[in-house]
């Protein structure tokens, strides 16, 4: 079957709540009030905040979920119809409730999340199977996040290889703790890309320093593009066994805002790129620039440009 859609982006599905200024230094404590800029819902989660990314990028873009009968299942449908997105693979369960956030934000733009997995629980290999026919359409699936898919994790690497035996490249992203190294070891040969977080990474592997925590998923099977998301400092990424480059952080289009879904935005650059054939190294700096504008504006999509605003982000960085 030919390749139609770009790609695929599938996993946890959210509706976010935005709640800001929030003083995240200390505990609010009970009993308090205490006043907030206007309470925003949008889309969160790899799904929608990858999904619309990839589409603003200028990506053709499905994605595949398990999201309940209720109306933040609604919502998060006509949202992703609104920006482009494909929502074919959108599946509603009777009686489940749709994944939902509240993000709390404080002046900085830090975040915390308060975070109700709902629908997100029941998707699992199973589901994987019964959409095979659209994900034989996708050059690209991307899988996420591991540590928020309790049904799903246990079979990690028989996920992957249902995405693979489909024709798709999988990329896989964490979240959360980034859950269990035992899982994400297993499927490390079938991945082709694998950036998780700093956090995550030191969780799964014990080490440190980026260039230790590459080396430990080699070590572990990992054949693809393997890197590590590193913040404020930037990302590292290695292309092959033996080659690491440093990606720095692309300056952003306006000030800070909400740093809520500059992970998610990073890898959608980053597959934009690879999309378009470029080399690693260029394609993470589309990645940079991807997130340096997502921060500019609140949530995970508002600040995100289509792709020759984003390049021109890329090439004043």
């Amino acid at each position: 079957m030919s390749h139609s859609i770009d790609c695929i982006v599938c996993g946890t599905c959210v509706a976010d709540v935005l709640v800001r200024p929030v003083p995240l230094e200390r505990p609010v404590g009970g009993g308090r009030l205490f006043h907030v800029d206007p309470i925003e819902v949008t889309t969160g989660g790899i799904v929608c905040n990858t999904g619309v990314a990839l589409r603003r990028l200028g990506a053709a873009v499905e994605t595949a979920a398990v999201v309940g009968d209720d109306l933040w299942a609604g919502e998060i449908r006509a949202r992703l119809a609104a920006a482009g997105v494909g929502v074919a693979g959108l599946e509603s369960r009777a009686g489940a409730a749709t994944s939902t956030t509240a993000v709390l934000i404080d002046a900085s733009g830090e975040r915390s999340f308060a975070h109700h997995v709902g629908a997100g629980a029941l998707f699992d290999v199973a589901f994987l199977r019964r959409n095979a026919p659209l994900f034989a359409r996708c050059r690209y699936a991307v899988l996420g996040y591991v540590g928020l898919l309790p049904a799903l994790e246990p079979a990690l690497a028989e996920a992957v290889d249902v995405l693979r035996r489909a024709g798709c490249r999988v990329v896989l992203e964490t979240g959360g703790s980034g859950g269990s190294f035992d899982h994400v070891k297993a499927a490390l040969p079938g991945i082709d890309v694998f950036v998780p977080s700093l956090d995550e990474a030191r969780h799964h592997t014990g080490c440190h320093e980026p260039r230790e925590i590459i080396a430990c998923y080699r070590r572990h099977g990992a054949a693809g593009i393997v890197g590590v998301k590193c913040g404020s400092q930037g990302s590292v990424l290695s292309p092959s066994a033996g080659d690491v480059i440093d990606i720095p952080c692309a300056r952003a289009p306006g000030p800070v805002v909400d740093t809520t879904g500059a992970g998610d935005s990073f890898l959608a650059g980053l597959v934009i790129g690879l999309l378009r054939g470029m080399p690693v190294a260029e394609a993470g700096r589309l990645g940079a620039a991807t997130a340096a504008c997502c921060v500019t504006q609140a949530g995970a999509t508002a600040g995100l440009r289509d792709l020759g605003e984003t390049m021109a982000v890329m090439a004043a960085s």
